[in-house]
């Protein structure tokens, strides 16, 4: 019997596909996004813009699609990510192996267990503080802050909810306007 041999972030950038990650030792597709997840990525990325402006230090660099290389085995490609601009004074070339100060994953249908059950495991191993989980068919968007070495829920919004959620509480969200109205 053959050991299984995990692959490496080096077989991911070997990859001659585009939208892969590494999960778990794994290169795993990422799945086709549905049109409700592009514009919650989307209107999520343009209502956050203005905590990434600026040219001098303060503030956020926030991207979509960022592949996060954490260890040798897992560098998933977040929908949304973001780093303060006092960890991270300069963009990054390449694939970053700095985790985020923030991830928001919009969940797709099938496709909930990684979200939802690998990677908090995997951030919380990180240090990420904050998670962000956005479900834009149920209209529902959940935050977490990570709290004395757990999760811990700060918000859950559903329907036309608003509030201000950390660490991007300086303005009001607004998840109807967020998911792109009803």
């Amino acid at each position: 019997m053959e050991a299984l041999k995990l692959k490496t972030l080096d077989d991911l950038l070997l990859s001659p596909d585009e939208r892969v990650e590494l999960i778990g030792g794994e290169i795993v597709r990422r799945p086709m996004a549905r049109f409700a997840h592009g514009r919650a990525q989307n209107r999520t990325a343009f209502t956050l813009g203005p905590f990434d402006q600026g040219d001098g230090s303060g503030g956020w660099w926030l991207a979509t699609e960022v592949s996060v290389a954490y260890e040798v085995h897992e560098c998933p490609s977040h929908d949304l990510a973001g780093w303060r601009r006092e960890r991270l004074p300069r963009l990054p070339d390449g694939v970053i192996d700095l985790p985020p100060d923030w991830v928001c994953e919009i969940v797709s249908p099938g496709h909930e267990k990684k979200d939802t059950q690998v990677l908090p495991l995997l951030l919380k191993r990180h240090r990420v503080p904050y998670y962000w989980l956005i479900w834009p068919e149920e209209r529902m968007l959940v935050a977490h802050m990570l709290s004395e070495g757990d999760w811990r829920t700060i918000a859950t919004l559903k329907g036309r909810d608003r509030a201000r959620i950390p660490p991007f509480d300086a303005i009001e969200l607004d998840l109807d306007a967020l998911l792109g109205g009803g």
